[in-house]
């Protein structure tokens, strides 16, 4: 799935990401946990704002942005998110 990434340009263009958009939702970084390289790729894995982790892909030729995994860290127990007021 393609994506469109704003990235932050410290000492050079497009150091890290720090914002993505899947379809119609935003997301920022929270987090940059792992950052590792391919023969032709950089790869991030982030926990954007929405407390997931996703595993972005830039093609280092082009400069496009893809993700690559996504897992999802909520859960939720009867409707409630766990931690969450249960009304004690």
């Amino acid at each position: 799935m393609r994506l469109q990434v704003q990235c932050y340009a410290g000492c050079k263009a497009d150091e890290r990401p720090v914002r993505f958009r899947m379809g119609n939702n935003d997301y920022m970084v929270e987090e940059i946990l792992d950052q590792w390289y391919g023969p032709e790729d950089q790869f991030y894995k982030v926990r954007a704002d929405d407390g997931n982790l996703y595993i972005l892909r830039q093609n280092l030729d082009d400069g496009e942005w893809s993700l690559e995994s996504f897992r999802c860290l909520k859960t939720f127990v009867a409707g409630a998110a766990q931690g969450g007021d249960w009304g004690h």
